[in-house]
């Protein structure tokens, strides 16, 4: 369903996906370059629907604000935004639905400065994310955070060990053998789509305390 999300004075442009008695909501922050109309996001977002979890991809920004590269690297911003879209979508399904953030690229640390503050989150996924760009924020994450990335990404590959190093909630390193950045590769996308859908399904339930923090590297 294509809606409208009014956020100051801009209205961003969203798609909601929204099964039959969902278990909770994952809202998805865009990476540079990219919109709610991206496939990969899109594919995830169904395989999502599918195991019964609602879905909001929006546009973090307005057509003409993403023409500044510094807005589309502005991650405060695309916080600020994200966490207006997640009230949004809570408030169309009833409020009552635990939260999730799915963050690629850029998106990827614009979902974990977003979550650092309400609305309350209780699982993050990165896709081939810049969670470093988080920053100081980083430390004080709460929410289970997955970070999925190509094993022959080797750049942000670094990047994101750097960045689980530095995250002090349950946390996980999960490698796709192969896969570049953008996840081309046969089977790499759903392998993507498998392993965000098994973290969000095992946490998007009832609200419970931080977990210990432990980190893991699969591949």
């Amino acid at each position: 369903m294509n809606a409208s999300i009014p956020v100051g004075r801009v209205t961003l442009g969203a798609t909601l996906g929204v099964p039959a008695e969902p278990r909770g909501l994952v809202v998805f922050a865009h990476g540079s370059g990219s919109s709610r109309l991206s496939p990969r996001n899109r594919f995830v977002a169904e395989a999502l629907n599918r195991r019964g979890i609602a879905t909001v991809l929006a546009d973090l920004l307005t057509e003409p604000e993403a023409e500044s590269r510094g807005n589309v690297f502005d991650v405060e911003l695309l916080a600020d935004r994200l966490r207006e879209v997640a009230r949004w979508g809570l408030a169309e399904l009833d409020g009552a639905l635990p939260l999730g953030y799915f963050g690629a690229s850029t998106g990827a640390a614009a979902a974990l400065i977003a979550a650092v503050a309400d609305p309350p989150v209780a699982a993050i996924v990165s896709r081939g994310g810049r969670p470093d760009l988080a920053g100081p924020a980083l430390a004080n994450v709460r929410a289970p955070t997955l970070l999925i990335v190509g094993g022959a990404d080797e750049v942000v590959l670094e990047l994101n060990r750097r960045a689980l190093a530095a995250l002090r909630c349950r946390k996980r390193l999960a490698i796709v053998p192969g896969a570049t950045h953008l996840f081309e590769e046969p089977g790499a996308l759903e392998r993507v789509a498998e392993l965000a859908g098994d973290w969000f399904a095992g946490l998007l339930q009832s609200s419970r305390g931080p977990a210990p923090s432990r980190a893991l590297t699969s591949e």
